[in-house]
């Protein structure tokens, strides 16, 4: 079994001037972290390097170092294909926009953008988007997410900061 820390719009230091603690304490013990974007200063990848390997992808928000991040990845963990994504638009479709840029061996679909937490199925994959830890302007609260895998089987969690 994996656990996989999942984080998104940070938006460090428009929206905070540094990463939540919580974020950090959350993120105890996973095996891996994916942000799925806005990160705006490569210094929270820096932080979260000391907690767990990181892979990200950049948002419409990202620019100078960030902005050299792709847009889209495939993360492969055992048996198991995670896309990720930041994703773009209004948050009324976006898991379905989300989960049509990966093709069917894809399990899950991580994305952000909407700083609103998503934790259900849409077209045979698991679509979890974390929502944000420094910006709720969409969410009723801050949060962060933790993904399980086990076996060919992937979980979803969100955590609220």
């Amino acid at each position: 079994m994996k656990n996989i820390g999942v984080i998104s719009d940070t938006h460090v230091p428009a929206a905070a001037r540094a990463l939540p603690s919580r974020v950090v304490a959350a993120f105890a013990g996973v095996d891996m972290i994916l942000h799925a974007g806005d990160i705006v200063d490569m210094s929270v990848l820096d932080e979260l390097e000391v907690v767990a390997p990181v892979k990200a992808v950049r948002g419409n928000m990202d620019s100078g170092e960030s902005a050299n991040l792709p847009d889209k990845r495939i993360i492969e963990i055992g048996n198991i294909k995670i896309g990720l994504i930041h994703g773009w638009g209004a948050p009324g479709d976006l898991p379905l926009r989300a989960r049509n840029l990966f093709d069917e061996s894809v399990s899950c679909v991580v994305f952000g953008h909407s700083h609103q937490p998503f934790n259900s199925s849409v077209a045979g994959a698991l679509m979890f988007n974390p929502g944000s830890p420094t910006d709720r302007r969409f969410a009723p609260f801050f949060s962060v997410g933790i993904l399980t895998l086990n076996g060919k089987r992937v979980t979803g969690e969100i955590i609220r900061l």
